[in-house]
């Protein structure tokens, strides 16, 4: 591969400063390491950056280079690692992207590897009355707990943990890529750096069992579709001795065949007849506390909204209620008897004749008189 200028490969101006020059390489060793790039030239691209990030690092290598180029750094044997023992932080920056350590700069990378269980998530269904006046409820929660036989370990009873045989208990093994050598978590005890000696019968060593658990949850009056309750610690068990995760209870109110909801108020259609919206009327609604009474005032036109103060959805956390919005809705008779036909054409005769155009209302066809004339 013919050789490139080092300032090129990382994208740096000839002045750079080490901050920048050290930026630029983590981000393209990060983008071109072998064990996350598939591109066919990834290692060869990744060892061209670490070479001209080991040379442009070092204050009397970058001057050697600008003053003579790759010749007047090449005598001092290319690539070398000693050039990154003051960069720990280099590497725990690819630790911690890529759960690996690098051989020859950590050490022994074993560390405990306690892992805080799973949350879980569960879908209550409730009704509307549920969400508004909250009720308690017995959720069957299918989890991961600790095996009550080994206590968690994994081990059999009356055995232990040994080193593993794999990685010799460091819980790390080494793979070395051309120059460049690497360590993993150990496949065989995940890192641990232990295994059991007789894993447990019931757990087959995995220390963690799956049963069913019940609990009861208390669902808080005014709860809506989308909030969420969350039950600390009631999730999966965690693993070697990690404290356990939560479980989060997602509230999903179903329609109901009267009201709508809107935040703490209720809506609700009443259908009257043409006589209680023209002379008023006493009538009943039902909310969820049951039958209520609601004046009708005379004159009430379709699509008024008459308001029951309280008659909503308690208010989550406290506040009070909110109110019941009946939406007036006048019915229109669709068959009517010869009398009822007779009696209404005699008040439609009666308006017509008491109709004034000097009074101080105008008639719908005056109203459309008017525009069309304008």
């Amino acid at each position: 591969m013919d050789e490139r200028d080092y300032y090129e490969i990382l994208g740096v101006s000839r002045d750079a400063d080490v901050a920048e020059i050290k930026k630029a390489y983590r981000r393209l060793a990060v983008r071109y390491h072998p064990d996350r790039c598939d591109e066919p030239d990834a290692a060869e691209r990744f060892k061209e950056c670490t070479q001209a990030y080991s040379v442009l690092s070092d204050p009397e290598r970058r001057r050697r280079y600008d003053l003579g180029g790759h010749a007047a750094v090449d005598g001092r044997g290319g690539f070398d690692p000693g050039a990154f023992s003051d960069f720990g932080d280099l590497f725990g920056a690819f630790r911690d992207i890529f759960g690996m350590d690098f051989g020859g700069f950590g050490g022994d990378a074993r560390r405990a590897r306690a892992q805080r269980g799973n949350d879980l998530l569960y879908e209550l269904s409730l009704t509307l009355e549920e969400a508004a006046i909250g009720c308690s409820r017995e959720l069957s929660i299918p989890r991961l707990d600790a095996c009550s036989d080994c206590g968690g370990s994994g081990a059999a009873r009356g055995s232990g943990k040994k080193a593993c045989p794999e990685c010799r208990g460091r819980g790390q093994v080494v793979f070395r890529q051309g120059f460049f050598a690497m360590s993993r978590p150990c496949p065989a005890c995940r890192g641990e750096g232990q295994v059991v000696e007789r894993p447990c019968a019931t757990c087959r060593g995995a220390g963690r069992v799956e049963v069913e658990r019940k609990l009861k949850v208390r669902v808080p009056a005014g709860i809506a579709t989308g909030q969420r309750i969350r039950l600390q610690g009631e999730g999966e068990a965690g693993e070697h001795g990690g404290p356990p995760g939560d479980l989060h209870v997602a509230i999903a109110v179903a329609e109901h065949p009267l009201f709508a909801r809107e935040g703490a108020d209720l809506h609700l259609v009443l259908p009257v007849s043409f006589p209680q919206a023209t002379l008023g009327a006493e009538v009943e609604v039902p909310t969820l506390e049951g039958p209520a009474p609601l004046d009708v005032p005379a004159g009430t036109q379709s699509g008024d909204v008459l308001r029951l103060a309280g008659k909503g959805v308690r208010r989550l956390g406290g506040g009070g209620h909110g109110d019941l919005l009946v939406h007036v809705q006048v019915r229109t008779p669709r068959r009517l008897s010869a009398r009822q036909a007779k009696l209404l054409r005699q008040y439609a005769e009666s308006i017509e004749e008491s109709y004034e155009p000097g009074g101080d209302e105008k008639s719908f066809l005056d109203k459309v008189k008017d525009i069309f004339a304008s």
